[in-house]
């Protein structure tokens, strides 16, 4: 497995206008890339911040992973995520390791790209995203 960079750092919000409005107070910023990934029962709000993003989630849904995350830890910092350059092997490599994955196999995620989440408790206590860009 290569992880190629950071992609983003996933934040958990209570609502996308407020965390939007935060970032045009504090920074000048806007939201570069707005989306609804149905599939993670979110929507989204990426800021570039060079290389990599942050990525604002407001939960659609409050059984979905962002709506527990909320309900249970409050507003904050969720996951980082890395670039890989084969989600496919990252994942078969990890799960051959035994390392405990919430994703055994990669699904849809934000900018077209395909996730897999490794569970916190093989981290030390982070959840980490991997994701491949499906754009050549």
């Amino acid at each position: 497995m290569k992880l190629l960079r950071i992609n983003h750092l996933g934040i958990a919000s209570t609502g996308l206008s407020e965390a939007m409005a935060r970032m045009e107070r504090l920074f000048g910023m806007a939201a570069d890339h707005l989306e609804e990934v149905p599939d993670q029962k979110v929507k989204t709000a990426f800021y570039p911040v060079g290389e990599s993003s942050l990525e604002f989630l407001e939960s659609t849904d409050v059984e979905g992973p962002i709506g527990k995350f909320i309900a249970k830890r409050g507003p904050g910092i969720h996951h980082v995520c890395f670039e890989v350059d084969d989600i496919e092997a990252a994942v078969a490599m990890l799960v051959e390791k035994g390392v405990r994955m919430i994703d055994e196999k990669p699904r849809s995620g934000a900018h077209g790209c395909r996730v897999a989440f490794i569970h916190p408790s093989a981290t030390g206590g982070v959840l980490m995203e991997l994701s491949q860009s499906t754009r050549d």
